[in-house]
């Protein structure tokens, strides 16, 4: 069998790289019963540690990925309703119970992904670099429409 060569990075290659693994993110968030936004809170709110500004972590989240802030909104009344996050004077607080919800999932994805990114570490670090610059750059250019708007 012929190799065929692998395409230099770019937007379709991106896309089409968010959209395979969305596609295996996509039911392991259906088994635990969660959304995706609801799995962005509890990413956030394992890697803040603390106590987090409810207005900020809405607002962080939902730049981040590009989302409406009213379903991040939503994911946090949602977790806190099941009890894992506490939201309570403008301060969201992962739970034991938020704990133990994302590390199920993320037990569930790091199941699922095995051997995907069995990179070497500096392979690893040079498509993080890539790939952060490249987030950056699109951040800029749409900071810089958004204030000629």
């Amino acid at each position: 069998m012929q190799d065929i060569a692998k395409p230099a990075l770019n937007p379709q290659v991106i896309g089409q790289t968010e959209s395979a693994l969305g596609a295996l993110l996509t039911p392991v968030l259906q088994e635990a019963g969660r959304t995706f936004e609801q799995w962005l809170v509890l990413t956030v709110a394992t890697a803040g540690g603390g106590a987090q500004d409810h207005a900020q972590l809405v607002a962080r989240i939902a730049k981040a990925r590009k989302i409406a802030p009213a379903g991040v909104a939503a994911a946090i009344a949602e977790l806190t309703a099941l009890g894992a996050v506490a939201n309570e004077a403008g301060q969201v607080r992962l739970t034991a119970t938020g704990q133990t919800m994302h590390q199920a999932v993320r037990s569930r994805i790091d199941e699922v992904t095995a051997g995907i990114f069995d990179f070497s570490a500096d392979e690893l670090a040079i498509a993080g670099r890539v790939l952060a610059t490249v987030t950056d750059r699109v951040n800029a250019f749409l900071a810089g429409h958004a204030a000629a708007a």
